[in-house]
């Protein structure tokens, strides 16, 4: 059986590059390669693979650079790789657009647990954004807010705000259960669907983000609430 699905590993270390190809390949995923951040991004620009392992610290440049670019035209999920352990690391990673982050050394069935996880999700997206024509059911309007959930578009008082891929999802979910308390736990095994390990804080960073880009007054949220002590509900 061929493989089905390309996954992009951008390392620099070379027993750990083996390893993890290794090791997908077994799972029936095909893997390509680079060991520079520069050859890297030629590569998704060139074959678009279907999922970016990525270590931060490459011999030429910052991995968040690469998550930077390219969460500017692509919404391919972004698992980082990285011996950084500190939270803050993991928050600005997160807050680029990268959608999990294992911290070295990690487990092989976790890592081939979330790379499996991201992709069934992301492939269950591209699915239903070919489903067909929106209709009324498949709009959530309020207080001037409009999301489109098969275009995947977001509108404020009639503007176009450009959301993130987790953004989206987030709000959308948020909207979907009006006035429910969720947790960040629950929100980040809804959204991420994967294992928080400690990393929930990512939720707040995409509620802060989404407070932003949506709320007239962000004293006053109009849309997204904070229950202190319990977590967030949608008004």
């Amino acid at each position: 059986m061929q493989p089905k699905v390309n996954i992009l590993f951008i390392e620099d270390e070379q027993n750990i590059l083996t390893f993890v190809t290794k090791l997908l390949y077994g799972h029936n995923y095909k893997v390509t390669t680079a060991i520079t951040g520069t050859e890297g991004l030629q590569l998704i620009n060139s074959i678009c693979p279907d999922l970016i392992l990525l270590d931060l610290g490459l011999p030429d440049m910052d991995g968040q650079t690469i998550i930077r670019q390219v969460r500017e035209w692509s919404d391919c999920p972004i698992i980082v790789i990285s011996a950084r352990t500190n939270e803050h690391e993991k928050v600005k990673a997160l807050d680029l657009g990268a959608d999990d982050y294992i911290v070295k050394p990690f487990s092989p069935s976790e890592l081939v647990a979330r790379v499996t996880a991201h992709i069934n999700r992301y492939e269950r997206l591209i699915s239903k954004n070919g489903e067909g024509i929106q209709d009324k059911n498949e709009v959530v309007e309020t207080g001037g807010l409009r999301i489109e959930k098969l275009a995947r578009r977001v509108y404020v008082d009639g503007k176009e705000i450009i959301l993130s891929n987790k953004e989206f999802d987030l709000l959308l979910f948020l909207a979907s259960n009006p006035n429910v308390v969720f947790s960040r736990d629950q929100l980040f095994d809804r959204i991420w669907g994967v294992d928080s390990f400690g990393e929930t804080s990512t939720v707040t960073v995409h509620i802060n983000k989404l407070r932003e880009k949506i709320e007239k007054d962000m004293s006053k949220p109009q849309y997204i609430e904070t229950v202190w002590g319990a977590g967030y509900r949608f008004k």
